[in-house]
């Protein structure tokens, strides 16, 4: 437990931004899942778009880094080349 008032403020705020950054991460990877484990090419195609928008806004809100983003993207653009043909 925290001795200085500065450090019990830090705990608490930290509490705060991990609990909301494990909620967008989560939400995030449940969309790109989506994509990745669809069957048919318009399913996929349907969900890319929400996928590629969280990854961009995890990426600028550095939930992840901008080139783990740029390769998940560029995954699922081959995962949905693959479905259509």
């Amino acid at each position: 437990m925290p001795n200085h008032e500065s450090c019990k403020k830090r705990l608490k705020t930290s509490k705060k931004a991990r609990l909301r950054n494990r909620v967008a991460r989560g939400a995030m990877k449940s969309i790109v899942r989506e994509v990745s484990e669809a069957k048919l090419y318009t399913e996929a195609a349907k969900a890319i778009t929400q996928a590629i928008t969280a990854l961009d806004k995890a990426a600028a809100k550095k939930l992840i880094h901008k080139r783990n983003a740029a390769r998940k993207k560029s995954r699922l653009y081959a995962h949905l080349a693959r479905l259509k043909g």
